[in-house]
């Protein structure tokens, strides 16, 4: 060992001296303390400037300026920014000229500016709450300590300033306040209630015997931890880890490293792969433009044989840099974050009625995608209330017995009842087993709402609830209590028989608890509970069904043993009951204190043999009972391709059972491989090996950093992991998966500050239906994010288009941005409304590699795209170039047309002879040209991109139809499954019809308005996409099974 300043310890290290494996006396040489004195005030200044004070760390997490530069560590989000910053710069250039045309030319930058902002204001907002469960988890220490320094008692110690060497007293209630090893017990029993940190279902005995060096944390019986709660008891601990040190400190550090792994959704990453695809398609297209435009802003005359006399216009050069800024707004779907914003949170909403309330909204879409679930099992598959399942009475000889089966799974005495009951009729013995269940019983249930409530031990109160159902002899009607106060009638009226004068404790050594009971008649008895063996050895007569007693024979042993046996092996938890008439010294006790035989009572080694010569009962098996909808939703997972993985702190036996019950395990099946404590499984050579087993695993008696293992591993081999908990201990797995549930009714603080999901209701099959939403709401989020995507397919092929025809520019960045954020947000909302499929928990999760958009998708929307350029393009030159177009006359508003040629080359203009363009009319506005008729390519061009700009918004409206399904005909699902969608339309024509109207915007976004003629021609050149998509759909359909069985085989390929 090494020494500190002082003479104290430097042990910083909790291996160096495994003080749940020494003596008490090792332990307190060891810390140089004296258990009656404690450690004097200077030793303590020592000591503290060695650890530091008793508390949790305040760890820094990233400071705001790194969470807001973060929020741009996105590929669309940098393409977005560099396409404001260059906007910007050229609005400022071209802002010497002023005007109208000035302004309009700052909107788009700002508007861009705007959507980064308000990007960048929710994710910081969303990760600065990702430390709170570090918060929660220091309100869960305690406060003050009861400790002794220098022989003197300090009641109201601040908990902070506890040093290792402290000597603690610790009573019922008690928060302990520091990792400590328990020195004596002053009450013949103390029980710590510790399944927070450890997962275990219930509270847990102390005492002060050494147990092996290598014992994981729920058997180190001689220590108890910060955190945990005394439920019973009287103790004297000395204080060996303090702060960072303890086992919740750990969990402390755990959280914190586990929160700085958080990785990206699936959706994310798509989006984030997606918009690396897209700056290289980008880059490409400016690239292209510009080499086939370089003409027109750099040329150069030949001069024997070498280029020589360039000239570069630097006005030209600038309008192709806007248009690759008009390319980048085009291609980037700036109003996808807001839609998917809208679609999680509508997605919430939904959840929310199913009992899952999402704290994260990108764990909505995680969810759609979960491969493994991670359950505890204490609250979350099973009720987390003990309940009675068996009761054994005995028959009407020596060699019968009877066994009767309780329905229930609750605290409510209404839940169930007990098979092949005699109602009205219950015999001397099971009156007797009924009194004894009652009266030796410190517990209590109440009624809280529709709930029922457990007040002290959960298996005594267990015991009441039976006694409850087992009614009165008399036909006492229990049925008609329904108030509160009423709830435990059956048990009031045992009680009011038998009073109650003296109580023998349980301890360790004898395993049961006895009551000393006065009767009406004023004579006395002694009613005992225990561990069945130990009650059973105990006792030398039993009693039979017609309450007559009989010598206890080493058969009628064996048989109860046999039962005990059996049911053991269900994983149920039994209590043997007992009685005694003659009670020598205890015959006139009436509870008085002065009475002689109290004195045997203040010592409780004379309980054994107080509790002896004992008239055996019957016995009941308990256990905390699985929920009953758990088996229905664990197939769900089977036929939905989810792994459950069960990860209990619980011991094996007992979470062995329920799993075989809840179907995890076939009844039969071998489960040798399958079923290992965390820490067998921490000593597998190769562990992911051991994971990838098909159907349930389970991991019983499993710590923290055994969760956390097990999660990180399954994360590295590609699954999407989903992880319940409800405890301290599951806060850092929760922080890890990929979506954390924690329990909203029996949840700790700490796990719900640390989870992306709480369940209102602890269900398990809550999760499976949440599991279904998210699979439909990505769905839905897959065809709004295709639509848009295909949208903005078309701006591109558009402009690239227009640039490679060399003819005026159709649509503006600022239109773009209008109808990418504001035109196609309602259609691409509404998809999210889209009806789940009905196979939708019939089919395997999606693989986390899997595309956003599929080869075959990405062509149909290739061709989509290349129509809305044709389209757009198309009707820009219809108008210049042709006075009727399918009939429509296109003349009325006096227009002058050009030939083809002359608009591809209209940058030559200046040179042309004769060029005449004469005025023509748009709404209430005349356009005239006298001065400067090239001026028609520029300023005229007004009508034929408000012809451009409609019919790209009214393809966008009919497209979204065509994103109702990804391969379904409209003929099979018409547009009405989904009313949202065509309110949706109608709202963004609305919103067209604003700007087109209304002069003031429309002189900001340079259109004016249409005449009817003019829509027929929009509507005629925009409606064909429906067709052409149908056509696609059609063969989509046709060659599915082929494209899927490819699919299968590349994947197969790549697996091998």
């Amino acid at each position: 060992m090494t020494m500190g300043k002082g003479g104290s310890l430097n042990r910083s290290d909790p291996k160096l001296f495994p003080t749940w494996a020494r003596d008490v006396q090792d332990c307190l040489n060891e810390f140089k303390v004296e258990k009656d004195v404690g450690l004097t005030s200077d030793e303590v200044e020592c000591r503290r400037e060695i650890y530091g004070l008793n508390e949790l760390e305040k760890l820094e997490g990233p400071s705001i300026w790194r969470l807001v530069l973060d929020q741009f560590n996105d590929t669309l989000v940098r393409i977005l920014l560099a396409a404001a910053v260059i906007s910007f710069v050229l609005a400022w250039l071209d802002g010497d000229e002023g005007g109208e045309m000035g302004i309009t030319a700052f909107v788009e930058p700002l508007v861009i500016f705007l959507i980064l902002i308000v990007n960048a204001i929710v994710g910081v907002w969303q990760e600065s709450n990702a430390e709170k469960a570090l918060e929660a988890l220091k309100e869960i220490q305690s406060e003050h300590a009861n400790v002794i320094r220098e022989g003197k008692r300090f009641p109201n110690l601040p908990a902070k300033e506890l040093v290792p060497g402290d000597i603690v007293e610790l009573r019922v209630g008690d928060k302990v306040p520091a990792d400590m090893r328990v020195l004596s017990l002053i009450s013949s029993t103390v029980r710590f209630e510790q399944g927070s940190l450890t997962g275990e279902s219930e509270a847990v005995n102390k005492s002060n015997k050494v147990v092996p060096a290598d014992t994981d944390i729920q058997g180190k019986r001689c220590m108890v931890f910060a955190g945990t709660t005394v439920v019973n008891g009287h103790c004297i601990c000395l204080v060996t880890q303090t702060g960072m040190n303890t086992e919740i400190g750990k969990v402390h550090s755990q959280i914190h490293e586990a929160s700085q792994h958080e990785e990206d959704t699936p959706l994310k990453k798509k989006l984030n792969e997606f918009g690396e695809v897209l700056t290289m398609i980008i880059g490409f297209i400016c690239l292209l433009v510009w080499l086939i435009n370089v003409k027109y802003f750099l040329s150069w005359e030949y001069v024997d044989g070498w280029p020589r006399n360039f000239k570069f216009s630097f006005e030209k050069c600038t309008y192709y840099f806007e248009i690759a800024v008009a390319l980048a707004v085009a291609a980037i779907p700036e109003g996808l974050p807001a839609v998917i914003t809208t679609c999680l949170a509508l997605g919430t909403r939904k959840m929310a009625q199913k009992n899952a309330l999402v704290r994260k909204l990108p764990s909505v879409e995680t969810l759609g995608c979960t491969t493994v679930i991670c359950s505890d099992k204490t609250g979350t598959l099973t009720t987390n209330q003990m309940a009675v399942a068996k009761l054994v009475g005995m028959g009407g000889n020596k060699g019968s017995i009877r066994t009767l089966k309780v329905e229930g799974t609750t605290y409510s005495p209404f839940d169930g009842s007990i098979h092949d009951w005699p109602a009205g009729r219950m015999d001397s013995n099971l009156q007797m087993l009924a009194k004894i269940a009652a009266v030796c019983n410190d517990a209590g249930v109440t009624q809280s709402g529709a709930q029922y409530v457990a007040n002290g031990m959960p298996t005594e109160a267990a015991l009441k609830v039976l006694v409850e159902k087992m009614g009165i002899a008399d036909g006492f009607d229990h049925s008609s209590s329904g108030s509160s106060d009423s709830v435990l009638r059956c048990c009031q009226h045992w009680n009011g028989i038998a009073h109650r004068i003296g109580t023998l404790e349980f301890d360790r050594d004898r395993k049961s608890m006895g009551v000393i009971v006065k009767s009406d008649s004023g004579k006395n008895s002694l009613l005992v509970k225990g561990a069945v063996e130990n009650v059973l050895e105990r006792s030398t007569h039993m009693q039979l069904l017609d309450g007559s007693v009989v010598q206890l024979d080493q058969n009628s042993k064996d048989r109860i043993l046999r039962v005990l046996r059996e049911m053991s092996t269900s994983a149920l938890r039994c209590l043997g009951f007992a009685y005694k008439e003659e009670l020598a010294d205890f015959s006139t006790y009436d509870g008085d204190e002065d009475h002689e035989a109290h004195k045997l009572l203040l010592n409780p080694s004379n309980y054994s043999s107080i509790e002896s010569d004992l008239i055996f009962v019957g016995l009941v098996g308990l256990r905390d009972p699985p929920r009953e909808e758990v088996h229905k939703a664990i197939e769900d997972c089977r036929a939905a391709g989810i792994r459950v993985m069960v990860i209990t702190g619980d011991n094996r036996n007992t979470a062995e059972a329920i799993c075989r019950e809840i179907g995890v395990f076939e009844s039969k099946e071998d489960i040798t491989t399958k079923s290992l404590t965390g820490k067998e499984f921490m000593e597998l050579r190769d562990q992911k090996t051991h994971l990838r087993q098909s159907g349930g695993l389970l991991f019983s008696r499993a710590e923290p950093r055994h969760k956390q293992e097990i999660v990180r591993l399954l994360k590295e081999d590609g699954e999407v992991v989903a992880m319940t908990g409800d405890g301290v201990n599951d806060a850092p797995a929760l922080k890890l998966a990929d979506i954390g549930i924690a329990m909203g009714i029996a949840g700790t603080e700490v796990a719900k500050e640390a989870s992306d999901m709480v369940l209102a209701d602890d269900n398990f099959s809550t999760i499976v239906a949440a599991v279904g939403e998210g699979r439909s709401i990505y769905n839905n989020m897959k065809a709004f994010i295709r639509y848009m995507i295909s949208s903005n397919i078309g701006e591109v092929a558009s402009i690239f288009l227009t640039a490679a025809l060399g003819i005026p520019e159709g649509l503006i960045p600022v239109q773009l941005l209008w109808v990418n954020l504001v035109t196609d947000g309602p259609p691409a909302t509404a998809l999210g409304f889209n009806p789940p499929d009905n196979d939708i928990m019939k089919k395997p999760p999606r693989r986390s590699d899997d595309s956003l958009i599929s080869p075959w998708i990405l062509f149909r929307y290739l061709v989509i795209g290349l129509y809305v350029g044709l389209a757009t393009v198309g009707v820009f030159i219809i108008w210049f170039t042709h006075s009727s177009f399918l009939g429509i006359d296109l003349s009325g508003d006096g227009h002058t047309l050009v030939s083809y040629s002359q608009l591809s080359n209209w940058g030559q203009c200046p040179s042309w002879e004769n060029f005449n363009v004469s005025s023509f009319t748009a709404g209430s506005q005349v356009y005239s040209f006298e001065n400067n008729p090239c001026d028609y390519f520029q300023t005229g061009k007004v009508k034929a991109m408000t012809l451009s700009l409609s019919v790209l918004v009214a393809i966008e409206m009919f497209n979204s139809l065509n994103a109702l399904s990804e391969d379904g005909s409209l003929l099979t699902m018409p547009p009405w499954v989904n009313p949202w969608l065509l309110v949706a339309m109608s709202v963004s024509f609305g919103l067209h019809f604003l700007i087109l109207y209304v002069p003031f915007l429309a002189q900001v976004f340079g259109i004016v308005p249409l005449s009817v003629n003019e829509w027929l021609l929009v509507l005629a050149v925009a409606l064909p996409v429906i067709l052409i998509d149908e056509i696609l759909k059609f063969v989509g359909r046709s060659t599915s099974a082929f494209r899927y069985s490819h699919r299968r085989k590349t994947l197969k390929t790549k697996e091998e």
